[in-house]
């Protein structure tokens, strides 16, 4: 699984980070961040959690096939 945040979408509102802080983190800013842009399969269910609550649907979640990855 991969993620990827729509920063130009985004409002900061901070469900991702709070939902999964594993994944999501915060800038000085307040708008989130990612630690890592492929998701590891025990946080797939809260990551997707995280992407359901965002006000902005910001969020986009798609397979490592559908990025490219091997």
């Amino acid at each position: 699984m991969k993620v990827r945040i729509d920063l130009e979408t985004c409002c900061g509102h901070g469900r991702c980070y709070a939902l999964c802080p594993e994944v999501f983190a915060e800038d000085e800013e307040g708008y989130p961040v990612l630690t890592d842009t492929t998701i590891p399969p025990g946080l797939e269910a809260r990551v997707r959690r995280a992407a359901d609550n965002c006000p902005e649907a910001a969020i986009e979640i798609g397979s490592a096939q559908d990025a490219g990855d091997p």
